[in-house]
């Protein structure tokens, strides 16, 4: 009998359907109780997975057994042959106690859970952890009415107590200690570590006084984050937790993701926001700041506050990982410079006014922009059914196909995808990078911008896996990778002709693939005639035989992917670099399979979803071609309306428009980071320009403060709806807080508000699910979504009982949304993990002709160098040279500005001086000359460490500093000497 069912592994594999039958399950007792284990698990995994709990303090779901604190000790029951009386007879008996996670399941094993003997080990275990841990309030009764700065009324002369532990009620060790009802007093003497408390790093506080050195925290930054930032120290002879280099975090390469926060059993290691908060119910969403889509669980205090975010455990995208900017960088949504009500500008200054007051003013105002004059812009963190809103009410009520997603600054990423392969759109789960052979990771700053990717592209290292990073700024992966390719800026494209054209001549294709699914080879082919290897080691500066190394390993590995994010690559050339990256998979036969394909990897936590649901200038929901009558009608007899078939303009282009007075009216949802990061050339000089300027967003920023109407908006925190991630996935958000003291609205309330204000027909909807039942009424790959079967298929995820002691990622874990990864056509289909494996939507897959990269952009007199920077989170061959100002580390060192030996002689400047490296934008950089016989003629480049980047935001006053996180931007540049 097969039966097909749903769980979640224990070793954090996603929930998978397998087929559950007696031959690959192996069956165990436990306390008397059948269960049925996977092959290869230990008892403790396996008991566990039954409901059956065990206590434990150092094993974690998602790393290796440890044994490290005994707690998780069972006894095996065994039969042996023992003469009595003369006679040879059998009888049971038990050995002694083993722990349990490091005892491998086999058949017919036996094992005893909560035998006296057993208590006994594991209370005096606990005796000597509460030895030399600060304890005091583990069975009072008054608990919940003490305070961190209260007398204990029990006990005066008790000053070490749980009640000044910011873990109080949140402890595992507390809970554990409660669950054997055990007494306070210890027969051992008690221990006092006296440690100070480390505050001096950004983000978190690291008590070692409240550390019973369970190894969590250390192997989770090696074993699955793929760092060694924390370390187990010896001091006075005693074992410790402490940091791998040096004292500082900022020494020993953190990446301040927070996964040892998560993990850490007891008070060592704690948020340093809202320490002392007690959560009162905890939320699932979504995090706001990638398209990664990790699922965070809010902790919300008795104030209706988001005080914590933990990482998801069972969660698709992001199994139980965040990143610096997920875990510390929700504070904005509690921040008291929110926009409290709407602004209306009266004689040049912004004004309250009231939301009927606002509406009236933009429903009176708007009707004269309809058309060319009108733009729209949609924040890449709203929902995709605000986002849907937003372009239907362009198009419908002001008649403009001038929509687009703030975060669109690149359209070629994904949109290029389409042509050769037939979807814009990654092709494969984030985690099938752990099961490739090789990984081609081409201009992108992964580890910072889409931190979690970073997760299984390390841990495939580990496991052998050949990393091949394409890039001309030193990044996180470089450290990780089997052969760093350093091209000239804007040589990538030359570089990727060159790599192509080695496969095909040295007979490294997949001819067979080629053959059955692909079209275009020929011309593929001739449009590789000028790509030899000398004249691609030539423009790129990158030697023969790397070209060549990287060509054999990607296409000889097995299964290969490939990331990018187009980063510092020319407009013009990007299309053609995402062509050539499509074909590189192709001519390899690696699409359409596990741990194959390519990621395109965009910016926004929703600009992917944006621009499914048709925030693009030129495409219906869908990617429905606007110019398409057969779609356009569909849309407008769906609508109501009729549609204008000539393409709007993007983001970019809106703004170029405003700036020449062609576009006049705008309506922003949120402020464009872009624009503040300066990805777009006119910036805010544009929106000045504007007759009329309308912003929703959470804060007054900078385009806030030049609107004519500005609206206070929710936060992700504060609205339901769905977001889809880079992997396709569409996942809820679910309303985890109401907005306090404002009279913030969503952007889907807000718009449909609006447009019944102006008359408009088809805005009536009542809640987020229902605008989501019209997107996938009219999306085809959305069509067998809805929120309701995302709700439906939820994971029930299986736990013990949650009365019994559980690491807070586990009591958090529940029922966990799966989300389904479109094209999902219709309700009986499952969603497409993995794009193209029955085949190419067109039938075959077209590969580009490869064209003649741009020209490269020629220096100035004034700015006659090319800056590029870097950023790790280690040096190895470097000191950090942390030093403490005021209480909080820094880092305090020289940096390297790398030079080639002739631009160094044609500037003057020797090695060892100190110069500054000065950027069109005014900017000074100052640093070290280091000659360097790797830097490219015409090129300084300077790489730093995060700890100076984590610093600086943990010092930040922006309301919102995570959203501004400043890239690695190449820029021209010159060097001034500094007189000494």
């Amino acid at each position: 009998m097969v039966e097909e069912v749903i769980i979640t592994l224990i070793d954090q594999e996603p929930p998978t359907r397998v087929n559950v039958t007696t031959d690959n399950r192996i069956t165990i007792t436990v306390d008397g109780q059948q269960v049925q284990a996977k092959p290869g698990a230990m008892a403790l995994e396996a008991a566990m997975e039954a409901g059956i709990y065990v206590p434990y303090l150092c094993y974690h779901t998602g790393m290796k057994p440890f044994a490290a604190c005994r707690m998780c000790v069972v006894q095996e029951e065994v039969e042996v042959e023992v003469e009595r009386d003369g006679q040879k007879v059998k009888e049971k008996q038990l050995r002694p106690p083993t722990a349990s996670c490091t005892l491998p399941v086999r058949p017919g094993l036996v094992i005893r859970t909560a035998t006296d003997s057993l208590r006994q080990l594991q209370r005096g275990i606990l005796e000597m952890l509460i030895s030399e841990h600060p304890h005091g309030c583990l069975t009072c009764h008054r608990i919940e009415l003490c305070g961190p700065e209260d007398i204990c009324l029990r006990h005066v002369s008790v000053n070490d107590r749980c009640v000044i532990c910011p873990k109080n009620e949140r402890c595992e060790l507390k809970d554990t200690v409660r669950f054997f009802g055990m007494e306070l007093e210890s027969p051992l003497s008690y221990k006092t570590r006296a440690l100070p408390v480390e505050e001096a790093d950004p983000f978190y506080d690291r008590d070692y006084n409240l550390c019973i050195v369970c190894g969590r925290c250390v192997r989770v930054c090696e074993e699955v984050r793929g760092d060694s930032a924390i370390t187990f120290i010896e001091r006075a002879g005693q074992s410790l937790v402490g940091t791998s280099r040096g004292t500082s975090l900022l020494e020993s390469g953190c990446e301040f993701c927070g996964a040892c926060l998560d993990v850490c059993p007891v008070g060592a290691l704690v948020e340093r926001e809202n320490k002392w908060d007690k959560a009162v119910r905890v939320e699932r969403t979504v995090c706001p700041h990638c398209p990664v889509g990790c699922q965070l669980n809010l902790e919300v205090n008795k104030r209706e506050k988001v005080i914590r975010a933990i990482p998801e455990i069972n969660a698709p995208a992001n199994r139980g990982q965040a990143c610096f900017k997920g875990k510390f960088g929700l504070e904005y949504v509690n921040h008291e410079d929110r926009l409290r009500h709407p602004l209306i500008r009266r004689n040049g200054q912004l004004e309250a006014a009231t939301w009927d007051e606002a509406l009236s003013l933009i429903a009176e105002t708007l009707p004269r922009y309809k058309g060319s004059a009108f733009a729209a812009i949609a924040s890449a963190r709203s929902t995709n059914e605000t986002a849907y809103l937003l372009q239907k009410f362009a198009r419908t009520v002001m008649d403009s196909n001038s929509v687009d997603v703030e975060s669109n600054i690149i359209p070629a990423a994904s949109r290029a995808l389409a042509e050769p392969l037939g979807y814009a759109a990654s092709t494969n789960p984030i985690w099938d990078l752990e099961g490739a052979k090789c990984i081609l990771a081409v201009d992108t700053n992964t580890t910072e911008e889409h931190n979690v990717v970073g997760v299984p592209i390390k841990r495939a290292t580990k496991k052998g896996a050949r990393l091949i990073v394409i890039d001309a700024r030193e990044v996180e992966l470089t450290r990780y990778a089997h052969l760093w390719l350093r091209p000239r800026p804007g040589a990538t494209l030359t570089l990727l002709g060159g790599i192509l054209r080695c496969i095909l001549e040295q007979g490294l294709a997949d001819q067979a693939f080629l053959q059955e699914q692909c079209d275009g080879l020929e011309g593929l082919r001739a449009s590789l005639e000028p790509f030899t290897l000398q004249h691609v080691a030539q423009v790129t500066g990158v030697p023969e035989q790397q070209l060549l190394q990287a060509a054999g390993v990607y296409a000889t590995s097995g299964a290969s992917a490939i990331l990018y994010a187009l980063d510092n690559v020319p407009a013009e050339a990007q299309a053609a670099q995402v062509h050539a990256l499509a074909n590189l998979a192709l001519v390899t036969g690696n699409v359409g399979k596990p741990s194959t394909g390519l990621y395109a990897l965009p910016r926004g936590a929703n600009g992917r979803g944006a621009m499914d649901v048709g925030c693009v200038p030129d495409m219906l929901p869908g990617y429905q071609r606007l110019d398409h009558e057969p779609v356009r009608q569909r849309f407008a007899q769906s609508w109501g309306s009729q549609l204008s078939e000539q393409p709007g303009l993007g983001i970019a282009a809106a703004l170029h428009a405003a700036s020449e007075g062609s576009v006049n009216a705008m309506l922003l949802l949120g402020d464009s980071v872009s624009t503040t990061l300066g990805d777009l050339d006119q910036g805010y000089e544009a929106l000045e320009r504007l007759e009329f300027l309308v912003v929703q967003d959470t804060f007054l920023g900078p385009a806030a403060q030049r609107a004519h109407v500005v609206l206070p908006a929710t936060t992700f925190a504060e609205e339901d709806g769905t977001y889809t991630n880079l992997e396709r996935r569409v996942q809820l958000l679910k309303k985890a807080t109401s907005p306090k003291n404002t009279e913030a609205e969503s952007g889907w309330q807000f718009l449909c508000r609006l447009a019944r204000r102006m008359g408009a027909q088809g805005f009536g909807f009542q809640s987020t699910a229902e605008v989501f039942d019209e997107i996938a009424s009219l999306a085809p790959i959305y069509g067998g979504i809805s929120h309701r079967r995302l709700l439906k298929e939820a994971t029930i995820t299986l736990r013990p009982d949650p009365v019994n002691p559980q690491p807070t990622q586990l009591l958090h874990s529940d029922r966990v949304s799966r989300g389904i990864q479109w094209p999902c056509p219709d309700a009986s289909a499952p969603g497409t993990p993995v794009l193209y494996s029955d085949g190419f939507p067109m039938g075959r897959a077209r590969l580009m002709p490869l064209s003649a990269p741009p020209a490269a952009s020629r220096p100035t007199t004034e700015f006659p160098l090319l800056f590029v920077p870097g950023r790790v989170l280690l040096q190895g061959e470097r000191d950090s040279g942390v030093a403490r100002v005021g209480g909080v580390n820094l880092v305090a060192r020289q940096e390297l500005v790398e030079i080639h030996p002739l631009d160094m002689a044609e500037a003057g400047i020797q090695d060892g001086d100190v110069v500054d490296v000065v950027l069109p934008t005014g900017q000074r950089i100052s640093g070290m000359a280091s000659l360097s016989q790797r830097a490219h003629r015409g090129v300084v480049s300077m790489t730093t460490l995060f700890g100076e980047l984590a610093t600086r935001l943990q010092a930040s006053e922006a309301p919102d500093p995570m959203a501004r996180v400043p890239g690695l931007t190449i820029s021209a540049a010159r060097l001034e000497k500094v007189a000494r």
